[in-house]
């Protein structure tokens, strides 16, 4: 535990704290790519690379595996911010699909630093069954939006 807490006040660009032991409902992992789409690639090289399984097997696999990706970036003004939410919901001729939420809106730069907030985009989320299964509603999501950004 102490190795975290001195890598953290190091401030490295890249940060990996992974454990990942099988799919459960509610559970998070976390993944380094320069975007949603390059996310999903290199989890489906990672498991190719591992196993003699068919791509389509892998795409499935994932698909069914991850419902949402929160891909966050270093900005300009070397802050992070989270700038894409998105729902997997599934694939659509062996490909996966995704389904953009938010996306951030850079607003302005004041003093060298970004204003913005997450704004919705058009997607509607697909698979609302599973947030009520977790007894979560989209419109508290909105709100807990709007308190963050005010």
């Amino acid at each position: 535990m102490h190795s975290i807490f001195v890598c953290l006040k190091m401030l490295p660009d890249c940060r990996i704290l992974y454990e990942y032991h099988n799919t459960h409902d509610r559970s998070l992992s976390t993944g380094h790519a320069n975007s949603i789409p390059d996310m999903i690639l290199r989890l489906e090289t990672m498991v190719l690379s591992g196993a003699d399984l068919p791509v389509a097997v892998v795409r499935q696999q994932i698909a069914s595996a991850i419902d949402i990706v929160i891909h966050l970036s270093r900005l300009r003004d070397r802050s992070r911010r989270v700038t894409e939410i998105s729902e997997v919901v599934g694939l659509k001729d062996g490909e996966i699909q995704l389904n953009c939420l938010y996306r951030f809106q850079e607003q302005n730069e004041v003093d060298g630093h970004i204003i913005g907030q997450l704004a919705r985009s058009a997607g509607v989320l697909v698979h609302q069954d599973k947030l009520k299964a977790a007894g979560i509603q989209e419109p508290s999501l909105e709100a807990e939006n709007e308190v963050r950004n005010s």
